[in-house]
């Protein structure tokens, strides 16, 4: 019985590794250039898994709008097993404006038109050193809606940094609001 069980174990360790090498070739082949530069995954509301979302309320805010995560649904399976993301694991960040108005149930709030979409890239092979874009672990990209092929960052420690701070201990992503790392039962 022990033989199975361990069988069982190495079968799945086995699987996971597998899952994350095809997904690290994916991630690279289509999101990232040579040169490191980031581009935007193409439908990810309709084809990726939602982690979850919150409001930033506050006007004055650089962060305020709906914001909605998505990462792949292989990324999902694998967290939820070793809670760390998988080299070419993406994370893709929408925020929209927050649009309101009296509805039959009172007022109300919704998202509205995309300003700007943040993209993580986990990188754990430090593939490009020097690149601005990429520092702890990840590669790090913003898109505005007026243009979204143009990355505006203008480098982690510049443009992603004092966003991030506090999500430093998390591996630099704010776990806690994505429900769907978790496993629920049922």
């Amino acid at each position: 019985m022990r033989r199975i069980a361990l069988a069982g174990f190495l079968l799945a360790a086995a699987n996971i590794h597998a899952y994350a090498e095809s997904l690290d070739e994916h991630t690279y082949a289509n999101y990232v250039d040579k040169d490191g530069n980031i581009s935007i995954p193409v439908d990810v509301r309709k084809t990726w898994s939602h982690l979850g979302s919150w409001v930033v309320g506050d006007k004055q805010a650089p962060g305020y709008g709906f914001h909605d995560v998505y990462t792949q649904p292989e990324v999902v399976d694998i967290y939820r097993k070793t809670s760390e993301f998988p080299d070419g694991a993406v994370l893709v960040k929408e925020i929209r404006k927050v649009e309101e108005g009296s509805q039959t149930t009172g007022l109300a709030q919704w998202a509205g038109d995309v300003t700007v979409w943040f993209v993580m890239v986990k990188d754990r092979k430090e593939r490009f050193k020097g690149n601005g874009n990429w520092a702890e672990g990840w590669g790090w990209a913003l898109y505005e809606a007026k243009d979204p092929n143009t990355n505006v960052s203008k480098g982690f420690q510049v443009t992603c940094l004092g966003c991030h701070i506090p999500a430093k201990e998390t591996g630099w992503v704010f776990t806690k609001g994505y429900p769907t790392l978790i496993k629920t039962v049922p």
